[in-house]
């Protein structure tokens, strides 16, 4: 069965309104295409990583879609490229972000080693790490020009960005790379930038200098989590009841009315979305870097959400200091064996190119 099939039969004409993470959003704002097309591609990136996992160590999550979960064996790891991998463990600040431990580690089998981050076949951190970590690549002046990055330092992973905030403090979320005075913020299967309370996001020194908040993409953010009824709350009364003998599609509309009634009842504030490229422009503000994303071209929504936080930019000359780039637009210029290996692994290949072919189909 081909993935767009199958998503299609998994995820059928979205409603009204989606919620991506706590937020609810109307499908306007993009929030259902950025849903479709995550799960696109994690059912593909599945598919890929479920035939390159054959001979190396690896787990498959639990759940209907399966996430492959390599481990390390004899000085290699299934998830990396091996020259990268072998760059990473020979540099302790690099291998340091093996210590960040998997957060969904309850959905994948016991083992001896507790599972990482980077061991997902998911991770856009990994992914970053398998491109720039390979020897050559960040010698390449054809990479340099490329991403804007003008040096051949060493990048730091996990850069911490001390944003400042209004009350003097600073903001120490992890930046996702620093190569030179360009920040980078990778993204693979992630459904969104993430969304936070206004009043936080308002919180920082040079908020209202860098942006116009009221050209921001904004949204609602629940402050409590909904609890699931075992039965109906008193406010549901029997004329929402699914009737006897309703089919399954029947059901699954009332359920979804009822979640949906559910999360009118709960508290909001106000938020804004893609709180991840507000918090690294601001960053970048304050370094006088550059800023790029790089999302995959299967990812457009990612695109249009960076394009909405980009129009806000008050500086003409910060706005010329951010960019994107897919993954597939960084092929060129990288060694023929990484190319390779992002070909089997992620389908990623040259803009224009054909992916290697799926020739497995979930079981």
């Amino acid at each position: 069965m081909r993935p767009a099939l199958l998503i299609t039969r998994i995820f059928p004409i979205f409603s009204q309104t989606q919620r991506v993470g706590p937020c609810r959003l109307s499908l306007n704002c993009m929030a259902s295409a950025s849903i479709l097309n995550a799960s696109r591609l994690r059912l593909e990136l599945g598919l890929r990583n479920r035939r390159f996992a054959r001979g190396r160590a690896h787990v498959e999550s639990y759940g209907g879609f399966p996430v492959i979960v390599y481990a390390p064996e004899n000085n290699l790891h299934g998830n990396f490229y091996d020259p990268a991998y072998a760059a990473i463990t020979s540099r302790p600040e690099w291998y340091k972000r093996f210590d960040k431990i998997h957060a969904q580690g309850r959905s994948l089998p016991k083992a001896e080693r507790r599972w990482r981050e980077l061991d997902s076949s998911m991770s856009s951190d990994a992914l970053l790490m398998n491109v720039f970590c390979t020897p050559g690549v960040i010698d390449s002046t054809t990479m340099q020009r490329l991403l804007g990055a003008g040096s051949a330092d060493f990048p730091i992973f996990g850069w911490k960005a001390r944003v400042p905030l209004a009350n003097g403090r600073f903001d120490r979320t992890e930046v996702d790379m620093r190569w030179g005075e360009l920040l980078v913020e990778s993204k693979l299967t992630e459904s969104d930038f993430q969304c936070r309370e206004a009043a936080n996001v308002e919180s920082y020194r040079d908020f209202d200098l860098v942006f116009d908040r009221d050209l921001l993409p904004r949204a609602e953010i629940r402050l409590k989590r909904r609890r699931e009824a075992v039965e109906l709350a008193e406010e549901f009364t029997q004329e929402w009841e699914p009737r006897c003998g309703d089919d399954g599609a029947g059901a699954r509309a009332f359920q979804a009315e009822v979640a949906a009634r559910a999360d009118d009842l709960q508290p909001k504030a106000p938020a804004y979305t893609s709180y991840q490229l507000i918090r690294n422009v601001l960053a970048a503000h304050a370094q006088e870097a550059s800023f790029c994303v790089i999302h995959d071209e299967r990812r457009p929504d990612l695109r249009e959400a960076w394009f909405q936080v980009m129009a806000a930019i008050k500086a003409a000359d910060l706005r010329v200091r951010c960019k994107v780039l897919t993954w597939q637009e960084l092929i060129p210029p990288l060694p023929s064996g990484l190319r390779k290996f992002l070909d089997l692994k992620y389908g990623i290949v040259a803009p224009g190119g054909t992916a290697a072919s799926l020739n497995e189909e979930l079981a």
